[in-house]
């Protein structure tokens, strides 16, 4: 889990193949079963998706794997409690580190960059820090390193 632009995805993607584990990302079920992220904002809103994201969480979240969340999943509060079960990572990342990611973004709640960027993170941070069990700054990290650190963590945490 962690703020938009982190490194999610492909950061899940490489730690699951570390833990030779299945990769599921929300967003990417969302968009196979829904269509393009912009679009069911545009054309349902954010309350209708937020609600076919908590669904997907809890249709993953008790898969053995690497589930992967969308960056506003834990503004739920239905998905904030199916987690407290559960180990969560949460990915940090600063503004500056940040910043290349966001250019040309699509992300419908992020059309005005850093700032608007940082006011979602700001706004989500207690949420964040309520269901982190632990956290790692990803922050001009590379992806393989930050995942491998996240494995030692899981492997140390399940002894």
């Amino acid at each position: 889990m962690g703020p938009p632009a982190s490194g999610k995805t492909k950061i899940g993607k490489v730690l699951s193949k570390r833990l030779n584990e299945p990769f599921v990302d929300t967003d990417t079920v969302l968009k196979t079963r829904y269509g393009p992220i912009p679009a069911i904002f545009a054309d349902q809103g954010e309350y209708w998706f937020r609600a076919r994201e908590a669904e997907v969480v809890a249709e993953f979240l008790d898969a053995p794997g690497v589930l992967s969340l969308g960056g506003g999943a834990v503004t739920t509060a239905g998905t904030r409690e199916a987690l407290a079960d559960h180990t969560v990572v949460l990915l940090e990342i600063s503004a500056e580190a940040v910043a290349p990611r966001l250019h040309n973004d699509k992300r419908p709640l992020l059309s005005g960059g850093v700032a608007q960027w940082e006011e979602l993170v700001a706004g989500r941070k207690g949420w964040y820090d309520e269901v982190a069990t632990w956290r790692i700054d990803v922050s001009h990290r590379p992806i393989d390193e930050v995942a491998e650190e996240i494995a030692e963590y899981l492997e140390g945490a399940n002894d």
